[in-house]
């Protein structure tokens, strides 16, 4: 059983491991994650013993962080006003000032520093004394407190309380930017729906969205959002869509069509039958999966919260042998050399690549779901960023998948043709099934012993006579005699009692800016297309060279897309599959990326995937690519900067060569940068 709350207050990092650590160690515990940027804990544990694990788990977080609250998901809590830090600061800079002019002639300077010490770091020394007594000593609470008190016991008054006012600095800057990151999150999880007007005897009523059930009417005034998917039933309108697509341009929608939970009704009022409970609705899907997308860590993130818990009990342990090795060998005092180790500590705090590494990939989840891509976490943007290879399905996915009836060829009378035609295709989904029944506009006749053969067609009993309707592959299959022929598009063959009587040529459109798409995937260093459908070879191949692709393997039944693809992932090249969500979930999920095209509303799409593009249109693909190297080299910046800098200041500093100010630039300076640096990911451009 799973339970999920909210950590109201959680401003660290580091804090999400202990607590994640801590609580993993709970007897009963199978799974404890703490998401540090949507600030989940979820604990998986048996149901018989999930109350107590969950008790247990709100007992360590209060011994571990006593001013973060544990809160049900559903908990609102209000953002604190960050106006009493600021003037906290502020005032700290100004007394800090003054005392650095009228102390050379003060007996009492220790203290009044002392006060304006307690004053602005009271925080920082009580959670670190607390987590000493809990067993948790090696944090950037700790570091700051040892740095700062010992340059206290040695006389460097001054620069004790600016360094700790320094640091207050950088975790103001720290806290204001994982907010707004937070926040641009929840900006787009606004698309939640309040409630629904549920049409019941004539009459309309308000209730939660969780009340409707599957068949019910619910009415849709101007300006709503759209609680639940369903078939428009009575009115028209225009709807906007940005939230789900990322799409400017206003869609209208008209009776008999599907509409989604998530678009806000612009216009008219409509009348809705709804399809889907609320929690298998779109809106929900999509919801869950922005605010669990942070949870799945890259390798890069993983190596971070690794680092940080072995890394700052080794530059301790320095820090000592720093103050005391030295003095003891060379005899010189031991003032320089304890200056040099609690230097050393400043410039050790692992903050900037704490906050800013996964700061950084939330920015990137954040950004792509502004433009209607759903990275489901951060491990994806990493693969995404490094794909080389790009592997197409056509229908659906390269095409707009509607298809229309271009030509019939019969031998028997044309309209008992197409009317055994489309009622051996009225119980089949597929779009070429659903294209020909559209057609017909005639009474269709009932069917017996229908058998849908994957890949070929289906056989079908129609007024005692047995039909085969299907491709050239399944006539072959069952020995019929035919006539075939070249022409481009989809050709659906029909024999009855094994004689072949006619086809039809079917015709599929390009979806727009497709042929612009893949030029820009390969100005983006693409350097393999590759398209795999089940279509005939001349279609297949007159489609893949007018949009450019680099290679095409048609006529392939769906195992055959898992070879051709199993074929591609052994060149070694990182390898993503676009496919329609549907009939290709055996392939996205094999790919080293999964993209979904035509995936709004699929349970498919949304299980299979990695990435989802909300509005089906190839040309946001390399958006998404550019989104995922732009992520990716700035969480690079990021390590290589913070590391390089650190690294140069401590070698400075345990020569003597950099006093606390330049170790504060070294944390608190390359933090705020770097925390900078990572909220550009939130730009999508």
């Amino acid at each position: 059983m799973e339970k999920v709350y909210r950590l109201d207050g959680l401003d660290c990092a580091n804090c999400a491991a202990k607590i994640e650590r801590s609580v993993q160690q709970i007897k009963g515990v199978e799974k404890a994650q703490v998401d540090f940027i949507s600030t989940k804990l979820t604990i998986v544990a048996p149901e018989k013993e999930i109350d107590r694990v969950t008790e247990e788990a709100k007992e360590v977080v209060y011994k571990l962080e006593p001013d973060v609250e544990v809160n049900s998901v559903q908990t609102e809590k209000v953002e604190e006003d960050s106006k009493g830090k600021i003037i906290q600061i502020v005032v700290a800079i100004l007394a800090l000032a003054l005392l650095a002019i009228v102390t050379p002639a003060m007996p009492w300077k220790l203290v009044a520093y002392l006060v304006l010490y307690l004053w602005i770091g009271y925080d920082v020394l009580k959670t670190a004394i607390t987590n000493i007594f809990h067993g948790e000593i090696f944090d950037e609470n700790f570091l700051m407190a040892v740095a700062t008190v010992g340059a206290i016991a040695i006389g460097e008054y001054p620069e004790a309380v600016a360094v700790m006012l320094f640091y207050q600095v950088g975790e103001f800057f720290q806290d204001y930017a994982v907010a707004k990151s937070r926040k641009s999150i929840s900006s787009l999880l606004a698309i939640r729906p309040d409630s629904a007007n549920l049409i019941q005897n004539g009459e309309v009523k308000k209730v939660a969205p969780e009340m409707i059930q599957v068949g019910d009417q619910i009415l849709i005034k101007p300006g709503e959002k759209v609680p639940l998917d369903g078939i428009v039933k009575e009115g028209n309108s225009m709807l906007d869509t940005s939230a789900l697509t990322g799409e400017s341009v206003p869609r209208s929608i008209h009776p008999d069509e599907q509409i989604l939970s998530g678009f806000i009704n612009q216009s008219g009022q409509l009348t809705v039958e709804v399809t889907t409970t609320f929690g298998e609705s779109t809106v929900s899907k999509i919801l869950d999966l922005v605010e669990n997308a942070s949870s799945k860590k890259a390798p890069a993130e993983n190596f971070i919260t690794s680092f940080a818990r072995y890394y700052t009990p080794i530059v301790v342990g320095l820090a000592a042998l720093l103050a005391i090795v030295p003095p003891l060998v060379t005899g010189e005092p031991f003032y320089d050399w304890v200056y040099r180790a609690l230097t050393f500590l400043v410039i050790s705090c692992p903050c900037a690549l704490v906050i800013s590494v996964p700061l950084s990939f939330f920015g990137g989840i954040g950004g792509a779901s502004k433009v209607g891509v759903l990275i489901k976490g951060s491990n994806y943007i990493e693969t995404l960023a490094n794909v080389e290879t790009l592997v197409f399905d056509k229908t659906g996915t390269l095409t707009k998948g509607v298809f229309e009836v271009q030509k019939v060829e019969t031998t028997i009378n044309q309209n008992d043709f197409l009317r055994y035609v489309a009622s051996a295709e009225q119980s089949s989904s597929h779009p070429i099934a659903q294209s020909i029944v559209n057609y017909v506009d005639q009474p269709l006749l009932p069917v017996s012993q229908l058998t849908e053969i994957a890949g070929y067609g289906i056989s079908v009993v129609i007024e005692g006579h047995q039909f085969l309707v299907g491709n050239e592959k399944l006539l072959a299959k069952e020995n019929s005699s035919f006539q075939g022929t070249d022409e481009i598009g989809t050709i659906v063959y029909v024999t009855m009692d094994g004689n072949y009587i006619g086809h039809l040529v079917i015709a599929d459109e390009l979806k727009n800016n497709v042929v612009e798409a893949l030029d820009e995937v390969k100005q983006l260093g693409i350097k393999r297309t590759v398209m795999l459908t089940g279509d005939n070879r001349g279609i297949a191949d007159a489609i893949g060279n007018k949009i450019g692709i680099d290679q095409v393997y048609s006529e392939l039944l769906p195992e055959d897309k898992v070879i051709h693809l199993e074929d591609e992932l052994k060149r070694e090249q990182k390898t993503a599959f676009v496919g329609d969500g549907m009939n290709d979930a055996p392939v996205l999920a094999r790919a080293d990326i999964g993209i979904a095209m035509g995936g709004l509303g699929s349970d498919a799409a949304i299980e299979a995937a990695d990435v989802v593009v909300m509005d089906d249109q190839p040309e946001k693909i390399p958006v998404a690519i550019r989104i995922a190297r732009k992520t990716m080299k700035i969480v690079k910046q990021n390590i290589v900067f913070a590391i390089g800098v650190k690294v140069i200041v401590l070698i400075l500093g345990a020569l003597g060569f950099a006093t606390m100010y330049a170790a504060v630039f070294a944390d608190v300076g390359v933090t705020v940068l770097a925390v900078l640096n990572a909220m550009r990911c939130l730009r999508t451009k």
